[in-house]
């Protein structure tokens, strides 16, 4: 892997926004919002555009479909390996695992757009907006959105105002440039998963970590991202020594959620905790903390697959 490949590789446009909900009403929330929240955005954004019967399998206007284009971006360059349905162009990411709520009481979410995908935000904002007037949940608990402020903290959205010169726009590259510039030891060897991460190594969904399959699942998104974006950035392989995992800690997650399409409940399944490797050459930790903003493995529009790259002694201070 050359540094001047990884470089065009991780120009990735990307918006990173953290919404502020102020619940209206005393109730229960489900423990894992994230899917509550997508499921949510789904239903107002066909509330807001559908001009059929929300049937989107036999739709005449199925090509021209906002929400499609939204929830479903097409890539700029299809990638071999990428099915019908994936969703590449948004992630949400809620960490709040709350349940009972109190009015008055806040919530926060992070909503990121990439790729061409950004330029949707307003309809984004419009859905989240609907969503709180119709309630979050199974006892759609109401909420109003008090502030959206991008990466920096700088605000996008306060009450009624919309400010679309503050999204925030900026690449993969910058992120990774700024991370580094960041860091207080070059020492990153841990990575520490923040929600469940689903992968697959040689045909098996897996039950504890391997190095191999991380990186490749990384190396995989980068080049999906590269592909929906349009940069004829060939798919990277790993090269040199695979560093090792000399400790691991992981323990099996299963998320439930309600599938529309599916009309019943299920379960998104995978498995969190950390890592260490014993090293990380400069071009593994570049791709890894490349990762962070881009999300691993199935269901990242959930919120799956999201880690940091952290100091050993991060993790030993926190058991």
């Amino acid at each position: 892997m050359k540094p001047t490949l990884i470089s065009q590789a991780l120009n990735i446009r990307y918006i990173d926004l953290k919404f502020t909900l102020m619940i209206q009403d005393n109730g229960i929330l489900p423990k894992f919002k994230t899917s509550a929240l997508r499921g949510g955005m789904g239903q107002m954004l066909l509330k807001q555009n559908c001009i059929r019967d929300e049937r989107c399998e036999c739709c005449d206007f199925a090509e021209e479909c906002l929400v499609r284009r939204m929830m479903y971006s097409k890539y700029e360059i299809q990638p071999k390996f990428a099915t019908h349905g994936d969703s590449i162009g948004y992630v949400i990411e809620c960490s709040n695992l709350k349940e009972r709520f109190l009015a008055g009481e806040t919530l926060n979410f992070h909503l990121l757009l990439y790729g061409k995908t950004i330029s949707y935000f307003s309809q984004f904002l419009q859905a989240f907006y609907m969503l709180g007037r119709y309630g979050l949940g199974k006892e759609h608990i109401q909420y109003e959105i008090v502030k959206v402020e991008n990466e920096k903290g700088e605000i996008v959205v306060n009450g009624q105002n919309v400010y679309l010169s503050e999204l925030g726009i900026s690449t993969v590259r910058e992120y990774v440039d700024l991370r580094r510039q960041r860091m207080r030891s070059k020492e990153l060897r841990t990575m520490q998963f923040l929600t469940p991460t689903t992968l697959k190594y040689q045909g098996e969904f897996l039950r504890q970590f391997h190095a191999e399959a991380i990186l490749r699942s990384v190396f995989r998104r980068i080049y999906s991202f590269d592909c929906f974006e349009g940069n004829p950035i060939p798919l990277m392989e790993i090269d040199g020594r695979l560093p090792e995992i000399v400790e691991q800690e992981v323990h099996f997650v299963s998320v439930p959620r309600y599938s529309s399409t599916m009309q019943g409940k299920m379960s998104l399944k995978g498995i969190q905790g950390y890592v260490v490797f014993d090293d990380l050459t400069e071009n593994f930790l570049t791709m890894l903390l490349a990762g962070e903003k881009l999300h691993i493995g199935k269901n990242t529009s959930f919120g799956f697959g999201k880690y940091m790259m952290e100091e050993q002694m991060a993790v030993s201070a926190s058991q």
